[in-house]
């Protein structure tokens, strides 16, 4: 029997119509935050269901506790991993995100499982892919690299949100790019 790998989650992620006003009602009711945004993320290398399309979307990351909280807006029509669940204007659960070592190891390992690769990215150094595993978890499920500056960079948002009070802007100025 083949040894199992181990992942914690370390990511949930919302589909929002309105990125500025998920951010302000987690904020006000479970304390998420700060958040830190990337409006029209761009990647290096993008494929999405065998083509090249890569759809306009803006990103929102903050904490909650240990969990990274992620919301996402798409800006047009572009066919999409988000479009895939959600039409304009409609909102809801999207996908869950573990932090691997061996990325193509686990890619090829969730493809042998028989989940389908929708999406994959290179952006900002890191790689990324979304498999399609909504018949298991009502969502997608995103491997991410986890190169040292990329936890570096986690590491400065979720300690962000351990000194954030009551009061503050939950909207976080972007000390660093992963």
């Amino acid at each position: 029997m083949a040894l199992l790998t181990h992942f914690p989650i370390f990511q949930q992620a919302w589909y929002v119509d309105d990125l500025d006003m998920a951010i302000l009602k987690w904020s006000d009711t479970f304390g998420a935050g700060p958040f830190v945004r990337s409006p029209h993320h761009r990647c290096d290398r993008f494929t999405y269901r065998g083509t090249d399309q890569e759809a306009d979307v803006s990103y929102a990351f903050g904490y909650l506790g240990e969990t990274m909280i992620q919301f996402i807006q798409q800006h047009d029509d572009t066919p999409s991993i988000y479009r895939d669940m959600y039409a304009a204007g409609d909102e809801g659960y999207h996908h869950l995100a573990i932090l691997v070592n061996d990325f193509e190891g686990e890619f090829q390992r969730l493809e042998r499982l028989g989940f389908e690769p929708a999406c994959r990215l290179y952006a900002d150094g890191v790689d990324a892919a979304y498999f399609d595993t909504r018949d298991l978890n009502g969502g997608f499920t995103e491997i991410h690299g986890d190169p040292p500056r990329i936890l570096q960079a986690f590491a400065t948002w979720r300690r962000a949100h351990e000194l954030w009070r009551e009061g503050e802007s939950p909207f976080l100025a972007r000390p660093d790019k992963p």
